[in-house]
């Protein structure tokens, strides 16, 4: 899978759980997820759960410390999909 169908499916995603002070607009692959889009902690979390959800894949505690940006979740993914 590209990293653009990657991007595609993950943006519905992250959008559901941006907080109302963040215009989605906004969100771009290199946005970081806490600091930029200000999504917290909690909704992260969700996040990944959805992104398991929607690719199939599982997250490993080494995979949600390198979680920071959109890129790094397409990288994440990319990797967990050519396993």
């Amino acid at each position: 899978m590209t990293s653009e169908a990657i991007y595609a499916k993950l943006l519905p995603i992250v959008k559901t759980y941006l907080p109302e002070d963040v215009d989605e607009n906004d969100i771009n692959p290199d946005s970081d997820l806490t600091k930029e889009l200000n999504i917290n902690s909690a909704h992260l979390v969700d996040v990944v759960l959805d992104v398991e959800d929607t690719f199939d894949v599982a997250f490993a505690n080494e995979d949600m410390e390198k979680l920071r940006t959109i890129n790094d979740a397409i990288a994440i993914i990319q990797a967990k999909l050519n396993d």
